[in-house]
């Protein structure tokens, strides 16, 4: 009725034929000489059948199913290269104190863990963050396999000058991201990869940057060095020599007391808020025409400005060239926080202008608009482009003259 206790007994040679033919399958996969051991040993657990051709197909089972599983953790490419969505094998390298993402097996995360050290890089790695650590130095012993990193998130930290070793970042030839954010660094970091595109040195001790330090950096688009301890001696007429394409330069909050010397032809946005900035000096802009080949109106025709902050400065009527920000590109103008008592000259192309908080006590729409005043029927794209006006914290009352609601009919928003 029943199973009995005792199992039947079957033809050796069959049986030991059948397990023979089960070992093989499992040493192939396994390939030493300690499998078969295992093998043994999960022979000898499988409880007795009456049958016993149903505990070799037992084993059988057992053997297929697992022989599966460990093929397709152990098979490799033709090249022995691993297999890149290998999550055992990645979460293996993974250094201990970081975490590996399976579905993003090129990023590293090792950032809010108390790190007081770079541990050793995977090569695999491109993006690698470490931000919000306790790290004081950058050796090149953690990035001697990380040849393709790509992004460097090191903000928030504790390195120092002295703590980064000569030539760490120049020996990262891919590099395109560097983030150096809140940390003590008093100069900044040299020698640095040609392909960098992004340099973020924000709320630093930064007050060196060391001579040529730039000069190779033809890929970078945005320098970032806003709140540091830059003077006016810190920046030279060769400092910026070599940015082509930087797009966006933000030296605010630093000691400067005067606009930088020379800048790359082609910024889009320059940020020069919470200076002290008396004054810009007369055709400042033209003086860039003795870079080496600069067209004559190189400001206008080069020169692709577009946002040109100076808030919070100590710029007076006086320090203003009459015409300094009759700019085509220019669509955007802030000047709050400043000592000014008119309203600058403006481009009919400028779209947002902030004057807040200056002493600017009266408003003369004839003398504010960039053209003679327009007639009744003017085609919209011959008018003054301003939609933002600013004018609040002055003495301005109402009401508001006509010939300035004449003169800016596309204007959108009068703060006043």
């Amino acid at each position: 009725m029943g199973q009995t206790d005792d199992p039947v007994e079957v033809p050796e040679g069959k049986e030991q034929t059948q397990i023979e033919s089960s070992k093989k399958e499992w040493l192939l996969v396994y390939g030493s000489n300690d499998s078969g051991t295992i093998f043994d040993s999960l022979w000898n657990c499988i409880p007795p059948f009456k049958d016993a051709d149903i505990s070799i197909g037992v084993l059988t089972l057992l053997v297929s199913f697992l022989t599966s599983i460990v093929w397709t953790r152990t098979i490799r490419a033709v090249d022995d290269q691993p297999d890149p969505y290998n999550w055992l094998f990645y979460n293996f390298e993974c250094p201990q104190e970081c975490f590996c993402p399976p579905s993003f097996p090129n990023a590293l995360y090792c950032d809010s863990k108390a790190l007081k050290e770079i541990p050793v890089i995977p090569a695999r790695i491109w993006y690698l963050y470490l931000q919000n650590n306790l790290i004081e130095t950058i050796t090149e012993k953690s990035f001697v396999n990380a040849t393709q990193l790509k992004w460097i998130n090191l903000n928030n930290n504790k390195i120092t000058t002295n703590g980064i070793e000569k030539g760490v970042f120049n020996n990262l030839k891919s590099l395109l991201y560097l983030f150096l954010e809140d940390n003590y660094l008093e100069e900044v970091p040299a020698p640095l990869p040609i392909s960098l595109e992004q340099l973020r040195l924000a709320r630093n001790r930064i007050s060196i940057i060391p001579e040529g330090v730039f000069n190779n950096l033809e890929n970078l688009t945005m320098l970032d060095l806003h709140q540091n301890k830059l003077l006016d001696n810190t920046l030279s007429s060769n400092t910026f020599q070599g940015l082509r394409s930087l797009m966006q330069l933000n030296v605010a909050q630093n000691a400067l007391t005067k606009m930088p010397p020379i800048l790359p032809p082609n910024v889009m946005q320059l940020f020069l808020d919470s200076n002290s900035i008396e004054a810009i000096p007369e055709n400042y802009f033209d003086a860039i025409n003795s870079i080496e080949a600069i067209p004559e109106n190189y400001f206008d025709a080069m020169f692709k400005l577009v946002s040109l902050r100076l808030n919070n400065n100590k710029l007076t009527d006086g320090g203003l060239p009459i015409k300094v920000f009759n700019i085509s590109s220019l669509l955007d103008l802030q000047l709050s926080y400043n000592e000014l008592t008119i309203v600058p000259a403006i481009s009919i192309y400028l779209e947002q202008l902030h004057l807040d908080n200056n002493r600017i006590n009266t408003l003369n729409g004839t003398q504010m608009c960039p053209i003679p005043l327009p007639g009744d029927y003017v085609y919209e794209k011959n008018l003054p482009q301003l939609r933002y006006l600013r004018l609040d914290g002055n003495g301005i009352q109402p009401p508001l003259p006509l010939d300035l609601m004449l003169c800016f009919r596309l204007l959108q928003a009068l703060v006043i």
